[in-house]
């Protein structure tokens, strides 16, 4: 078909999340290494995994043979069945976890896995309240999007909402503060929300969408043990920061920290096919030995999705993955000072291996962002219209540029789409006060 065709089509029948109607995609026809092109032939750096989950970029030859071969047994069978790729699936990410984690539920993506922590949590406890940030996302069905923190969540509140409570992020950059007056800060909403009536915090290990803000150190293992002090699961979200793109397995694993659920999307399959799940610790695992986990999909362990997940986390290991991001992320961070030293628009760079964003503000000196928090405005969508003109696609929210590109990213391609990055920046320096 040709690219007008597509559009019309796509115009008549197809409606994108978190765009108006009236939004023209961009028509994709191939993709290829760190690249994706348009059928005007037209190539893009892809800075930001599309939805940082194409972690191994595109075309990768043994996810697709592993798929191919999962087919000439069996595309899926009901979720009550065993059968091998799902189980050795498992294995590998019990095993990659560490620790106290023993076993894992299959869902087809982040949302729904932070519905099975969500379930798992209050029914583990017998408690209902949720705590959560608010510059969070952890999805957008019911209660994932409850949970989340930033402005999507506001057409799933009310009535929904009861139960599910936010604070504030360790926000270095915005808030200053320590980990310590964090921590205090957290505790004394938990005192006085009835620590007895908490089942779960739930928390971006590194938190992604909304800024790639990275907690101090000294948070996560202060909020480790808040939780255990009053009994409150802690949930760390690994949907974004997983798999190699912080340069560790998972987030969490900077702090030394043992979460009792930890949730997973994204990463596992990058993207070739939809999948995600919980690891749970091995004291959940054990209240549902006799128990029945009341949660189901009919797509839960989809064999061609483990097949995948398998291949991937094969490939992860077989290339050293994780130790390539954790090298490459400094120069990744060295750039972004770069730009950060040279642009007036620049307030702060923030970065974890390939995991970063770049916050726009209108005054350095007053911090003032660019763009007003949870408002329309045409700032920021220009500069992404600015950025996917010069051929580097990414997205971002507020007033944030998000910058996650393949992990397989050289440095030659790094340094590339950072020139575009450039040109951009400066065309906004000549807008902003400095």
């Amino acid at each position: 078909m040709k690219k007008e065709e597509i559009l019309l089509l796509d115009q008549q029948y197809n409606q994108h999340p978190w765009l108006p109607g009236n939004t023209e995609p961009l028509a994709i026809a191939r993709g290829e290494g760190i690249y994706f092109y348009d059928y005007d032939g037209k190539r893009y750096y892809d800075m930001s995994c599309q939805l940082s989950c194409s972690n191994l970029g595109f075309s990768i030859d043994p996810i697709k043979e592993a798929i191919k071969a999962q087919l000439d047994d069996f595309a899926y069978v009901a979720p009550a069945h065993a059968f091998e790729t799902k189980s050795r699936l498992a294995q590998k990410l019990v095993q990659l976890a560490g620790g106290h984690f023993a076993k894992v539920f299959f869902t087809c993506g982040g949302s729904d896995a932070n519905e099975a922590a969500l379930n798992m949590a209050r029914t583990v406890t017998g408690r209902s309240k949720i705590l959560s940030r608010y510059r969070s996302y952890h999805g957008s069905t019911l209660g994932s999007g409850n949970i989340s923190g930033d402005p999507r969540r506001f057409a799933l509140e009310n009535p929904a909402a009861n139960g599910f409570l936010k604070f504030f992020d360790p926000y270095v950059y915005r808030r200053g503060g320590t980990a310590e007056s964090y921590l205090a800060e957290l505790e004394e909403q938990i005192q006085h929300e009835n620590p007895k009536e908490i089942a779960a915090v739930f928390v971006e290990s590194v938190t992604g969408a909304n800024g790639i803000i990275i907690p101090p150190d000294g948070y996560l293992q202060g909020l480790r043990a808040l939780t255990k002090k009053y009994g409150i699961l802690l949930v760390c979200d690994e949907v974004m920061a997983g798999f190699g793109r912080t340069g560790k397995a998972f987030g969490f694993r900077h702090w030394d920290i043992e979460p009792d659920i930890v949730s997973f999307a994204k990463g596992i399959t990058c993207g070739y096919v939809p999948l995600g799940g919980v690891i749970v610790s091995d004291a959940v695992a054990r209240f549902y030995q006799d128990r029945v986990f009341q949660f189901g999909l009919t797509y839960s362990g989809h064999a061609l999705a483990c097949a995948a997940g398998l291949a991937t986390l094969q490939y992860y290991e077989d290339n050293a993955i994780f130790a390539q991001t954790a090298a490459r992320g400094k120069l990744l961070g060295a750039l972004l000072e770069e730009q950060k030293s040279k642009h007036p628009c620049v307030g702060d760079v923030r970065y974890i291996g390939l995991f970063s964003a770049v916050e726009l503000v209108k005054n350095r000196a007053k911090k003032e962002p660019i763009a007003p928090y949870g408002q329309p405005n045409t700032i920021m969508p220009r500069v992404f219209k600015l950025l996917r003109e010069r051929g580097f696609s990414t997205y971002g929210r507020e007033n944030n540029i998000n910058i996650t590109p393949p992990l397989i990213i050289t440095e030659a391609e790094l340094r590339g789409a950072f020139e575009v990055l450039d040109d951009v920046l400066s065309i906004i320096d000549q807008e902003v006060e400095g």
